[in-house]
């Protein structure tokens, strides 16, 4: 009991460290450039919460209910580009663009599930993958100057409340990412606790014994694809207001992919292993990257520079050998050293986080002459 009580009010100690950060002069070298109360530092961790936000939002399909979307990023970009048009183009303030915005995101989400959940595996992947497509090319082609292209739309921040503009206002944008990944946290913590979130993860298992209970998968498939889609618009919302601006790179399938590796790499099916994902995958995105621009990288052989110059390269290589070795993730690895630790086998509490990944490789394998199939009643 006390080991249970100890991990339900982790979180919550979490979430508190992270709302005094702000308050803190600490300086961590190699980590941050600078003290983690600066405006950069902030900047930086504000967006790891964001996608760490999203990234739990993904895993809702993904790991709790083993729906492989390509097309999650349209969401997100949703709520990017109507909150930054209905403030930039509309005059609109904060709270009407909010509402829009959460309107867009309950539609779309339900018109595209609507159709895509109509097939199953990797048929439903391209179907999301498709209509996610569908939305970059229309953000491209700047239909009317209205989302800017490839250059992306900038925010009117004359329609931003002050407490959100200017450098020195940095914190409040940190905290409002804060309050993103609690809100997400919390919604995800409830609804995968309710019957709905027990059935999600039977369908996960075995969605044809559900079916033989008597329960309509479509359904609850559809109300965790809108819920997860909406999620992802609001971290759009977030994110808008911490960068000033759209950008047409969180439209593309590229993005969807980055938050498929931020869930296998913390580990799906798991709340906390999803945000430490996304976390993580951020900053070593962001680091990464000032990594190969560094002179210290740039003065090494060719053979060397050139793979260290590319920090998607990097990233990859880190999920392919995550998938191999370490299938249910950070979440997944804690697991079972938990169990060996304690003395017992590997599953005897409940599924591993990541047990997904492990699903979807062997249907893989079924679908190209190996294994069995694990459809069966």
């Amino acid at each position: 009991m006390n080991g249970t009580a100890l991990r339900r009010l982790l979180p919550l100690v979490v979430f508190v460290v992270l709302a005094v950060l702000p308050y803190s002069t600490l300086q961590l070298p190699g980590l941050f450039d600078g003290v983690l109360n600066s405006p950069g530092t902030l900047q930086l961790l504000a967006l790891c919460l964001i996608f760490g936000g999203v990234a739990l939002s993904y895993d809702l399909l993904f790991g709790f209910t083993g729906l492989l979307s390509f097309g999650h990023a349209l969401y997100f970009a949703a709520g990017t580009y109507v909150a930054n048009l209905a403030l930039t183009e509309l005059g609109w303030g904060l709270a009407p663009a909010l509402a829009l915005t959460t309107v867009v995101g309950i539609v779309l989400p339900l018109l595209v599930g609507g159709v895509a959940l109509r097939v199953s595996g990797i048929a439903f992947s391209m179907v999301t993958l498709a209509t996610a497509q569908v939305g970059s090319i229309i953000v491209l082609q700047d239909p009317g100057g209205l989302t800017g292209g490839e250059e992306g739309l900038a925010l009117d921040r004359d329609q931003v409340p002050d407490a959100f503009v200017g450098v020195l206002n940095t914190v409040n944008v940190y905290w409002l990412a804060v309050a993103y990944l609690v809100l997400v946290y919390a919604v995800v913590s409830w609804v995968t606790g309710s019957r709905a979130g027990r059935v999600w993860q039977a369908i996960r298992e075995n969605e044809r014994r559900v079916e033989v209970l008597g329960l309509q998968p479509y359904g609850f498939k559809l109300l965790v694809f809108v819920l997860a889609g909406l999620l992802a618009a609001l971290g759009g919302v977030v994110h808008l207001l911490l960068l000033g601006g759209s950008t047409p790179r969180t439209t593309t399938a590229d993005f969807t992919l980055g938050l498929l590796v931020m869930v296998v790499l913390g580990g799906a099916g798991s709340r906390w292993g999803a945000v430490l994902g996304g976390v993580l995958y951020t900053y070593l995105d962001s680091r990464l990257t000032d990594l190969a621009n560094s002179p210290a990288v740039q003065d090494l052989p060719a053979w060397l520079r050139i793979p260290l110059s590319e920090p998607l390269f990097l990233l990859g290589t880190l999920f392919i050998l995550v998938v191999f070795f370490v299938p249910g993730g950070i979440a997944g690895l804690v697991c079972r050293l938990r169990e060996r630790r304690a003395g017992r086998r590997s599953g005897d509490g409940g599924p591993t986080p990541g047990r997904v990944v492990e699903q979807l490789r062997d249907q893989v394998g079924a679908g190209m002459g190996g294994g069995q199939p694990r459809d069966g009643v």
